[in-house]
Order: C-alpha cells, then sequence, then structure tokens
C-alpha cells in the first residue's frame, strides 16, 4: 500500500514527540548497580572507574535531554554514545575475565557465586544490546523522532501488520529491550526482524556471545555441583 500524504503514513513514519528517555537511563542506572555487585575478580580494576564514569555520563545524559528523545540534540546523542560504549567495555571486560576464569579452572568452586556473577553478566550483556539497537535503529532515537527514514533497519510486527496496534504506535526502548532479550535467550531474531548489515551483524554478536556465556556458566557450575 503506498501513502500519499502524512496524515496516511504510520506514526513511525512520520515526525513525532519522539520516545522518552527515562525507560532506558533507568535500565543503566540498574546495570550500574550490577556492575558494582560483581566481585572485584571479575571487573576491571579499580572497580569504581567504569560504573562512577556510567553514572555521570548517565546524569549528563539526563540533564541535557530530560524529556523525549526529539530535536537536534547532537551533544546529548554524543553523551548517549559515550554511555553505551563505557558500558559495554565494562561488561565485555568481565565476560571476557569470567570466561578466562572458567577455563583456567580459577573461578572457584561454589556454584551460587558462579550462577549469580553470571546472570549479572548476561543480563548485562541484554541490556547492552538494547541499547545498542535503540541508538541505531534508523539513526536512533531523535532520528526517528524526525520521520526522515522511509525503510526500517529492524523489522516490528506492527510496521507489517498495522492492525495490530494503535495509529500512534512507534517503538520504545522497551521493545528494543524486549528485542535484545529475546534474542539472548532464543539465540537468534525472533518477532523483530534485522534488515540492515548493522544490525544482523550486531545480533549475531549478542547470540554468540549469550551462547559462551550460558553455555560455560552452566557447564561449569554443573561441574562443580558434581
Amino acid at each position: 500500500m503506498a501513502f500519499h500524504d502524512t496524515g496516511e503514513l504510520p506514526a513511525w513514519r512520520r515526525p513525532t514527540a519522539g520516545a522518552h528517555r527515562w525507560p532506558a537511563a533507568l535500565t543503566v542506572a540498574v546495570v550500574i548497580g550490577l556492575q558494582l555487585l560483581l566481585p572485584d575478580r571479575l571487573v576491571l580494576q579499580p572497580h569504581w572507574v567504569l560504573p562512577g564514569l556510567s553514572a555521570l555520563l548517565l546524569v549528563a545524559l539526563v540533564l541535557l535531554g530530560p524529556g523525549r528523545a526529539a530535536g537536534d540534540h547532537r551533544h546529548a546523542r554524543k553523551v548517549a554514545l559515550s554511555l553505551v560504549f563505557v558500558v559495554s567495555a565494562g561488561n565485555a571486560g568481565s565476560a571476557v575475565l569470567l570466561v578466562g576464569h572458567i577455563l583456567d579452572g580459577s573461578i572457584g568452586d561454589q556454584a551460587g557465586p558462579l550462577l549469580a556473577a553470571g546472570a549479572g553478566i548476561y543480563l548485562t550483556n541484554v541490556v547492552v544490546f538494547s541499547l545498542w539497537y535503540w541508538e541505531f535503529d534508523r539513526g536512533g532515537p531523535a532520528a526517528r523522532a524526525a520521520g526522515t527514514r522511509q525503510y526500517p533497519d529492524l523489522l516490528f510486527p506492527q510496521m507489517t501488520s498495522p492492525g495490530l496496534a494503535p495509529p500512534e504506535w512507534e517503538p520504545g526502548y522497551l521493545d528494543y529491550l524486549y528485542l535484545a532479550f529475546t534474542n539472548a535467550t532464543a539465540f537468534s531474531p525472533t518477532d523483530v526482524m534485522p534488515l540492515k548489515p548493522w544490525a544482523k551483524l550486531t545480533m549475531l554478536a549478542q547470540s554468540v556471545v549469550s551462547l559462551v556465556l550460558v553455555v560455560l556458566v552452566v557447564a561449569r557450575a554443573v561441574n562443580i555441583l558434581r
């Protein structure tokens, strides 16, 4: 079906007020807490540096864009990307350290702490990739609010079947969080399809990281319990 005027365009294809930032900001705050709870041997040292930097960037992002992610907020986008990068770097470091300790057998002899640490890194991995999807799908939240991108990078069911959602529907952060969670648990796309190369490669990377974490942590925990 072809659309001939702005009034006929779905919300995700025309200018809108933009999505709220607070769901993403709140989720990042939870991730910072998870980083602080990880044992010292599973985080880059000093322990407080990356969580502290993440917290400062989060505060700066909230101050720069306290409302909806719309308009030409270049500084807010730079801060947001820096925040995602720092959180990603911290979790990647923790994942590498965890895998290294599992492979050399130095992780300890208690399954409980191992599973707790693995779960923290796994959940942070979900959040990290949800932020990457949120920041890069069709140019980011501000670009999506402008409605200038004709073709989607990530195809949500509501885009192919508009009758499944209200006329004003457009993807928000929780949609990207759900995408990241299902991709991490199924190790493949579920209801949201990647169309652009960056989206396919990002989902591929997330599936690989999640698979390695799940297999190694569970296998090690089972071995300890035996």
